[in-house]
């Protein structure tokens, strides 16, 4: 199973105690993945679709409890698509669409199908809760969230740039950043950092999730800072030997065209040790020194050492 589908499935067994919270989510729902067909007789029906089995329990579970109401269930398989299943869920009497239109505000007073799904203009969705109900609903319906062992990325799919905006919105309330890409002719809400996914994670209540993603981010980031410690220490051993096979050739330049009595004392007391040490290190060197040197002035003598080759090169 799929880091997303373990998210949803766990969000699919999550039932909120208010009826408010329980409306806003099912509204979220019907917006997304719902449709509302109006025969000639001008008799209501809502419909939603979806492949996850899980889904469709968690909506005909809300209209039960929200409304009892008892939703008609059919499947549909697609011979094309790896013969996969589409759950249909199905509100076909007409007072029972009314009342759910009506109290998810996708029905105006004229019975004219609407959506309103404003932070500032809809009730649904005016407190805290409801508008975390609103976006698990919406997640539910047609989110998405990459396996966090790859990279961190959580959409969420809207037919029009109206339901992206407004959803948006409801995201940006919880002092997070999402934004809006066009894919085709959809429009995605979309989060890309692990701390924010995090969030809304947290948002929805999916703790379980959550604390997964969190052990995964905390192993990345280790894994990260070994490596950075890895890498800045073979770059500086190897610059250390860089420095030290170059220093060596320079001496053996030297002492092949003047010797070591041809250079002063300390030059040649450094260019010896060099010579039988050549994976010493410069404080190492200096120690080695009577009497001992610093750092800096054994690096002072292998660059005054360095300077003499270089003329002779010339």
């Amino acid at each position: 199973m799929s880091f997303s589908s373990q998210v949803k499935d766990e969000l699919s067994r999550q039932i909120s105690k208010a009826r408010h919270c329980q409306i806003a989510e099912i509204a979220a729902i019907i917006s997304l993945c719902g449709k509302v067909q109006i025969s000639v007789e001008d008799e209501y029906r809502i419909q939603m679709f979806t492949e996850n089995v899980a889904i469709a329990r968690k909506y005909f579970t809300l209209l039960k409890k929200t409304f009892n109401i008892n939703t008609e269930i059919s499947i549909r398989r697609n011979n094309y698509l790896n013969k996969s299943r589409t759950y249909i869920l199905t509100v076909k009497n007409h007072d029972e669409a009314i009342m759910v239109l009506q109290a998810v505000k996708l029905l105006g007073d004229n019975s004219e199908i609407k959506e309103e799904m404003s932070l500032v203009n809809n009730l649904v969705i005016q407190k805290s809760c409801c508008r975390r109900a609103f976006i698990r609903g919406a997640f539910l319906a047609t989110g998405s969230i990459s396996d966090p062992e790859k990279f961190y990325h959580f959409e969420i799919v809207c037919a029009t740039i109206e339901k992206a905006e407004q959803l948006q919105e409801i995201i940006n309330s919880f002092q997070m950043d999402a934004k809006i890409v066009q894919r085709k002719k959809y429009y995605v809400v979309y989060l890309k950092e692990g701390a924010q996914i995090v969030d809304i994670l947290n948002v929805m209540e999916a703790h379980i999730a959550l604390m997964e993603l969190e052990n995964v981010r905390i192993l990345k980031e280790m894994r990260n800072t070994v490596n950075r410690k890895v890498n800045c220490e073979t770059a500086n051993i190897n610059k250390t030997v860089n420095a030290a096979v170059k220093q060596i050739q320079d001496i053996r330049l030297l002492e092949e065209k003047i010797g070591f009595d041809g250079i002063p004392d300390g030059l040649k007391a450094i260019a010896e040790l060099r010579l039988e040490f050549p994976e010493a290190t410069l404080k190492e060197l200096g120690g080695m020194l009577n009497p001992p040197v610093g750092k800096s002035g054994v690096n002072h003598r292998l660059r005054k050492l360095s300077d003499l080759a270089e003329e002779f090169r010339a």
